[in-house]
């Protein structure tokens, strides 16, 4: 996907390819940071079960560093819905359809970007 562009809408403007690589790279920390939860949580429950005083009072720090964590996560979708909203502000205004219709994003090659993730019941 490197070196591609974005366009939003029907046919819309275009975003370059260091506003899709500004995504990714924000992306890919938000799933290192969920990743690394999913084994302070894991961590969190085994200490939980073992009723080991000495494990018990670790889980504190542990639950302070899951909180910054997603606290890390949070900032990091709230700078990329800002990202996105000034990247589809200046698209719009460089030649965007401006007819207010669609507004899905799509890639240069035609595919659609937004895809849901299904997730396992």
């Amino acid at each position: 996907m490197e070196g591609d562009t974005l366009r939003l809408g029907n046919g819309g403007g275009q975003i370059d390819g260091k506003v899709v690589q500004t995504f990714q790279k924000s992306f890919v920390q938000v799933q290192n940071i969920l990743d690394q939860n999913r084994l302070l949580i894991n961590e969190i429950n085994q200490n939980h079960e073992s009723k080991i005083p000495d494990n018990l009072g670790r889980n504190v720090g542990l639950i302070k560093e899951l909180n910054n964590n997603i606290r890390r996560v949070v900032d990091l979708y709230a700078d990329l819905s800002t990202s996105s909203t000034k990247s589809t502000d200046i698209a719009s205004s460089e030649g965007g359809d401006s007819s207010g219709g669609g507004g899905a994003m799509k890639y240069s090659d035609g595919s659609k970007g937004g895809h849901k993730r299904n997730r396992p019941a």
